[in-house]
């Protein structure tokens, strides 16, 4: 059986697994990332988790049938020539060869001359999908992660598709108002900056402080809107609450019209949704479809489906290893 160990790099945490290639998840571990001890830190990190995690398989796996370490990195990828440009949330990065340092680190510190192969991760996530997950009875789709921000991933033919620069997918960065007030990296009226977290939350405020009777998500959150979540949002909906229901109809309509843009452009009918808010189930998936179909002709409207991921956040771990078995 093939193996390999799969990392997921993010801005707070680090998680690593071994993935047996039939088998799934054999061991995993799970860090705190150190943003502060710069790329370097980072890449020693990485290191380490990989040597602890080869050490522990080695015992039981063949290491002839290791297929090397497969990496979902934030930011712009060449996965070509192994660079992470600008991740958004590794402060004091630019341009940075991850792949190679990485090879020489496990190389001279721990005596590994294994291959690394990396990925931006949300093209990562939308890989384990296809392979291991919801989109495995899809020949193209696209992965959107809902969170703090909006990542997407394409599979076009059962292949990532990357663009020739490798930033293909970023639907978060797609243009839904242009003259909006919303300000996303320096990009006016994002859909990230309408459908992430602080975009939902903002919105939820604004039509809270707007109702006459309020809302029952401001209950929950201790009237301290500062510490309202998407969680209470949720909570407030499914018990009825008029306010939180109309919040995710808008947010559900915003990603709706993000697909329909993306099905008009590339003709892709499938779309796996993920993420964190993507736990809001059908409050946001019903009005999502229903608005997809809207701002779609006729003739595009067949087999257009949302489904939800099914890997939740281990779609990266997965994905990463999928990088090394081709």
């Amino acid at each position: 059986m093939r193996w390999a160990i799969g990392i997921d790099l993010g801005g707070t945490g680090i998680k690593a697994a071994v993935i047996g290639e039939e088998r799934g998840i054999l061991a995993d571990r799970s860090v705190l990332t150190d943003t502060a001890s710069g790329p370097m830190g980072i890449v020693a990190q990485l290191a380490a988790i990989v040597a602890d995690l080869y050490n522990v398989a080695s015992t039981t796996l063949d290491s002839a049938d290791f297929a090397g370490v497969g990496l979902g990195a934030p930011g712009a990828v060449d996965a070509e020539k192994g660079v992470l440009s600008y991740p958004p949330n590794l402060p004091g990065w630019t341009v940075f060869p991850l792949r190679d340092e990485l090879q020489k680190m496990l190389l001279e510190k721990n005596g590994l001359s294994i291959p690394v192969f990396i990925d931006n991760d949300a093209n990562v996530a939308a890989f384990g999908e296809a392979v291991y997950g919801a989109g495995r009875e899809f020949q193209d789709f696209l992965m959107v992660t809902l969170g703090t921000g909006v990542g997407g991933g394409i599979v076009l033919n059962r292949k990532l598709y990357r663009g020739p620069n490798g930033t293909a997918g970023e639907i978060g960065f797609m243009i839904i108002d242009f003259e909006a007030s919303t300000l996303h990296a320096g990009i006016r009226g994002t859909l990230e900056s309408f459908i992430g977290k602080k975009g939902i939350v903002d919105l939820a405020r604004r039509m809270i402080k707007a109702s006459p009777s309020g809302s029952s998500a401001g209950l929950l959150c201790g009237h301290d809107y500062k510490k309202l979540s998407p969680r209470h949002l949720c909570r407030a909906a499914r018990d009825g609450d008029v306010v939180a229901l109309a919040v995710w109809q808008r947010i559900g309509s915003l990603l709706g019209i993000g697909l329909a843009n993306v099905t008009a452009l590339m003709d892709i009918r499938k779309f796996v949704i993920g993420g964190g808010i993507a736990a809001a189930g059908n409050l946001v998936f019903v009005p999502a479809l229903d608005q997809l179909r809207r701002s779609t002709l006729p003739s595009m409207h067949e087999g257009l489906e949302l489904v939800p991921a099914h890997l939740g956040n281990k779609a990266g771990i997965y994905g990463a290893a999928a990088l090394c078995f081709g």
